[in-house]
């Protein structure tokens, strides 16, 4: 009877939010990127994730979740979480992530642009995260990497296996951080690289970029399209894969 009588108890109870998606949310902040640019990219976060289509977005389908981190980054030894783990599973747990990004203020302004160590302490981050069916590091920048490991290099050891690695290019520096990201920085089946022509350009953008990673069953082509307001240039083939400097791909 008591075993029954616990079956009938579990059988009650609502059934906990499945995470389909663990997703970490990296922002640059060396010493390239302005106090006004880092409040653009900031606040764009934050408004971004107060959007009504972006809410849905994380909300559906109904009984699933998404849990995110977002931290800040730029030399080699500089990652500061902005906030840490957090199951959005409602609009108040949506709207209380977005206030604590709102309310984070910038912990340096002067350090290089270490892209590899971003990365593997965005990978690390996973370890603390809830279980969920796919993981995914959303890493924001506007220049190549200047010091520490190489993507490449931290790719060979397997750390990032099973992870697929977006990234969103602030444009404008020289050699074009774009070419670097597309050929050094994402990797999976359904990857991809967002370009914002500027800091100004970064809000509409990271909007679009949020909507295509929540969409995780929306069909990716082999070419740069538009959608949501910006250009993706999708990855083709396995985790891992890199596209020659040359090519979109």
């Amino acid at each position: 009877m008591r075993a029954l009588a616990l079956v009938l108890v579990l059988l009650a109870s609502p059934a906990a939010a499945h995470c389909r998606l663990a997703l970490v949310l990296a922002l640059d902040v060396s010493s390239s990127v302005n106090s006004k640019e880092y409040a653009i990219q900031l606040g764009g976060l934050a408004d971004a994730l107060r959007r009504p289509e972006v809410v849905e977005a994380i909300l559906s389908p109904a009984g699933t979740g998404v849990a995110v981190l977002a931290f800040e980054w730029s030399g080699a030894d500089h990652q500061r979480v902005i906030a840490g783990w957090s199951t959005l599973d409602s609009p108040g747990a949506v709207a209380a992530f977005a206030d604590r990004l709102s309310a984070h203020r910038r912990t340096a302004d002067d350090q290089s642009t270490a892209i590899g160590s971003a990365l593997a302490y965005a990978a690390s981050r996973f370890a603390d995260a809830p279980v969920c069916g796919q993981r995914i590091i959303d890493i924001s920048g506007d220049g190549n990497n200047n010091e520490g490991p190489h993507p490449e290099e931290l790719r060979a050891t397997g750390l990032f296996d099973g992870i697929t690695i977006n990234g969103l290019v602030i444009q404008g520096a020289y050699p074009n951080p774009v070419i670097f990201y597309r050929s050094y920085v994402m990797q999976g089946p359904e990857a991809f690289v967002a370009m914002a022509r500027d800091f100004d350009d970064y809000p509409p953008v990271i909007i679009g970029k949020l909507l295509r990673e929540l969409d995780v069953q929306g069909p990716v082509g082999a070419v740069p399209r538009r959608r949501g307001g910006i250009e993706l240039t999708a990855a083709s083939g396995t985790p891992g894969s890199t596209c020659p400097a040359a090519q979109s791909c």
